[in-house]
């Protein structure tokens, strides 16, 4: 197992950016990597909420963890801090041992100039994920959460 960190700068207020951390009509518009799409099954946000989510690739060559071309995932929120703070534990419902295991995710958002710095912990990452793909997805949804956010596109 292991870890990574990610940050991104986007040009918005806090409050703007953890409405969409918690939104799963938004989740779906910015976690999903380019090339997949996805779909939230169970979404409660709260601390020790439930949370199940889908993500499928769009092409028929992907290779999914949990179905031919899908990975699923489940968990629960472990602590919400208003404009601050999310941690999720979650693990994808997978029969490869090598994919197995409960990681933490841990977003934290902080102000700077012009907009707010987010930060993306991803601790217990199982070694069958490579860490590269780990950060390549990472990337994608913290600048698809930026072009969100940054667009007003989030309900108040």
């Amino acid at each position: 197992m292991y870890s990574t960190r990610i940050s991104a700068h986007v040009r918005a207020e806090r409050a703007a950016v953890y409405r969409a951390l918690l939104d799963p009509d938004a989740l779906v518009r910015w976690r999903v990597p380019d090339g997949m799409s996805g779909q939230v099954h169970v979404f409660e946000a709260r601390e020790g909420g439930a949370f199940r989510v889908s993500l499928s690739y769009d092409a028929p060559d992907g290779v999914g963890k949990s179905a031919p071309h899908t990975d699923t995932y489940h968990g629960h929120f472990v602590r919400l801090v208003p404009g601050e703070q999310v941690v999720e534990v979650l693990e994808f419902e997978t029969e490869d041992p090598a994919l197995r295991g409960v990681m933490t995710m841990t977003t934290t958002l902080t102000d700077v100039d012009a907009g707010t710095e987010v930060l993306v912990v991803h601790d217990g990452i199982p070694d069958g994920i490579a860490a590269a793909d780990n950060e390549t997805g990472t990337r994608m949804a913290l600048a698809n959460l930026a072009r969100l956010v940054e667009a007003g596109e989030i309900r108040r």
